[in-house]
């Protein structure tokens, strides 16, 4: 078989060329550049032609194509990434500013008074664990 002869590739693999292929000369890669890389990434994926012979069943590496989508350039932020940063120190300000756990409603001494009322009335009240 001559140097360069695709007939020891698969339907699959030659289907996955001529993909990788168009997806190269739409990014502006000259036909000839984009064959190369485009077989290359193939061969890197499945270890070569899979027509005959042994080792038809070798796992696929997925990373070159995985490493392709990456140099595209990242996903969006999330909009918690994207706040100025003084819109960050001033919800940081405002948590300092915030009343103490003492001072708000709902805290472990109401807590406590509410079970106490439930307890009185015969209702029904699950306890916590009281650690040493």
């Amino acid at each position: 078989m001559p140097r360069g002869s695709k007939e020891s590739y698969t339907g699959k693999q030659k289907r996955q060329a001529e993909h990788i292929e168009e997806g190269y000369e739409d990014r502006g890669v000259s036909k000839n550049e984009a064959e190369r890389r485009a077989w290359a990434t193939v061969n890197k994926t499945s270890g070569g032609g899979k027509k005959s012979g042994s080792g038809r069943g070798k796992t696929e590496n997925k990373e070159p194509s995985r490493v392709g989508g990456r140099k595209g350039g990242a996903a969006p932020k999330s909009p918690a990434k994207t706040r100025r940063a003084a819109e960050r120190s001033a919800s940081t300000a405002k948590a300092k500013t915030a009343k103490p756990a003492s001072a708000r409603t709902g805290t472990r001494a109401a807590a406590t008074k509410s079970t106490a009322k439930r307890a009185a009335a015969g209702k029904k009240t699950t306890q916590r664990k009281k650690t040493a």
